[in-house]
């Protein structure tokens, strides 16, 4: 389940801006604030299923985004190249302090 929550956490983080507010809302408060479906519904006076129903297919859309896109794919892929980039430099006697700044500078595209 956490796997799913942390899948789904990242996939919100880069998908965000192609949903609706209310979809915004009802995953931030699911997924970012721990919100239960019964407390969204309240917020908003929707039926538990209703919020509960908002989110599943919010979900699939992040999904099917990330399916055409690749953009969750791809900041991982990024993120380990980095890892080992920095692995490797560990190991070599002495690196410009220039090859440094990019190595950190990638870190923080992301």
């Amino acid at each position: 389940m956490l796997e799913k929550t942390t899948r789904i956490n990242y996939l919100f983080d880069f998908y965000q801006a192609l949903l609706t507010p209310k979809q915004r809302n009802y995953m931030s408060l699911y997924y970012l604030d721990d919100y239960s479906l019964g407390e969204i519904a309240e917020e908003f006076q929707v039926s538990r299923q209703a919020v509960y129903d908002n989110i599943k297919r919010t979900e699939a859309m992040l999904e099917e985004y990330e399916r055409k896109l690749l953009l969750f794919k791809k900041f991982e892929k990024r993120k380990k190249l980095v890892i080992e980039l920095k692995q490797l430099l560990v190991n070599q006697e002495s690196y410009s302090s220039e090859l440094r700044e990019v190595i950190d500078t990638l870190e923080k595209l992301d």
